[in-house]
């Protein structure tokens, strides 16, 4: 990063001589701190520096005894954060060319709603004893000794009543069963291929 006065000719105002001393002692760890503040960003940091040295130029008394790296530092880190704030408040960008992909990869309600209602007529052909245990184990989330206490049942019988509970949701769905104990994993309402 280099900053070069225009039109100095030979020899340097005081003002300008200034400037020239603040940018020599400020810009370099300003430049570190701003750098740290945008994650690397170089570009950014740069820019975040020139505009810091730019307004103690034009506000601050360069002459003064007073120390100028804590406000340039506070400065800093304001545009910082306001320039973070303005890209949040801002519509997000679109170039035009992806408009279909962003289309097709919203999620669509349809599926999910078409799903929940598969899995509810499936789960009212359970017998009131099987819902319950899988309402307690998957919907809420116990253990089995928990679902045994809330229920008041040995953790066996929780146990055989939710393999049993499983087996009759897999069968409603449509899911079927190879020998080696494996799910073929299409339920029947799954579409086919056109194949």
């Amino acid at each position: 990063m280099s900053w070069t006065v225009i039109g100095s000719t030979g020899s340097v105002p005081a003002r300008e001589r200034a400037l020239r001393t603040l940018y020599e002692e400020q810009a370099g760890p300003l430049h570190s701190y701003v750098l740290r503040l945008l994650g690397g960003d170089r570009h950014k940091a740069e820019d975040v520096v020139q505009e810091a040295l730019l307004r103690c130029w034009r506000t601050q008394d360069l002459e003064g005894d007073e120390p100028l790296r804590p406000w340039l530092f506070r400065v800093a880190r304001n545009l910082v954060v306001d320039d973070y704030r303005l890209r949040m408040a801002r519509p997000r960008e679109v170039d035009g060319t992806a408009w279909l992909d962003d289309l097709l990869a919203k999620s669509d309600d349809i599926d999910r709603v078409l799903s929940s209602m598969i899995l509810k007529d499936a789960f009212r052909t359970l017998s009131p004893k099987h819902r319950e245990v899988l309402y307690e184990t998957y919907y809420t989330g116990r253990s089995t000794r928990e679902v045994a206490l809330v229920l008041g049942i040995p953790p066996g019988t929780v146990k055989s009543r939710l393999y049993h509970a499983v087996r009759a949701m897999r069968m409603a769905l449509g899911i079927v069963e190879t020998a080696a104990g494996e799910t073929d994993g299409k339920p029947a309402w799954a579409h086919s291929s056109a194949a």
